[in-house]
């Protein structure tokens, strides 16, 4: 992605753009559900705003831009606070990429009706198509049932009990191995297993919406 900055700056900032949006709704969503849950933490840590500044983490983005895949400040929450902590985790998990949904739908919805009514929208589309992929794929992927994406806490939530602490010790100590294998390029054609299995959701949706 940084090759873009050098053969196609407005290209560059539209991606920039976008990703810095998905990344803040993101992480804005896990702490705002973390303290409507009972938590302070989000907020003691200054975490309930859009400013991007509070949720860009400085490796994660650099990562973003010069390999494609990288991470916002994960939001901290003390589940000793919460009245069921299994459940609400996996509540305040889903928020991330819920958050990431409903604005891919709004965008979505200005960029189908919107250029009837404010002609000016049409110079936006292109970052505003964008936006709606990247939030798109951020919710796709961090769905994935595996630690340490929210997929992981989901995936515990709504385990039964007896299930759900062998599953977490489980992903614990191996989630973030399997994350790795899945995400280097070793499917078929140089791809990565993950491409391989969200990219057609994220076009079905993408189609739904677009």
């Amino acid at each position: 992605m940084l090759s873009l900055l050098f053969t196609n700056p407005l290209a560059f900032l539209i991606s920039a753009i976008g990703l810095v949006v998905a990344i803040t709704i993101h992480e804005f969503a896990h702490a705002w559900a973390a303290d409507k849950l009972g938590d302070p933490t989000p907020r003691m840590q200054d975490r309930l705003t859009l400013n991007p500044l509070a949720h860009l983490d400085p490796i994660g983005t650099l990562m973003i831009f010069t390999v494609g895949f990288g991470w916002g400040k994960p939001v901290m929450f003390d589940p000793y606070n919460l009245k069921n902590p299994i459940k609400d985790a996996m509540l305040i998990a889903l928020a991330g990429p819920a958050s990431n949904i409903i604005l891919a739908i709004l965008l979505a919805l200005v960029i189908n009706f919107g250029g009837a009514f404010v002609p000016f929208l049409a110079f936006l589309g292109p970052l505003l198509y964008y936006t709606v992929f990247i939030n798109v794929m951020l919710a796709i992927f961090n769905l994935i049932p595996i630690h340490p994406l929210d997929g992981g806490k989901i995936l515990v939530g709504i385990l039964p009990r007896e299930w759900a602490e062998e599953t977490q010790d489980f992903l614990s100590r191996y989630g973030f191995i399997i994350l790795i294998l899945l995400i280097l390029p070793i499917a078929p054609g140089g791809g990565s297993p993950v491409s391989l299995l969200i990219s057609p959701i994220i076009s079905f949706i993408m189609r739904l919406l677009i």
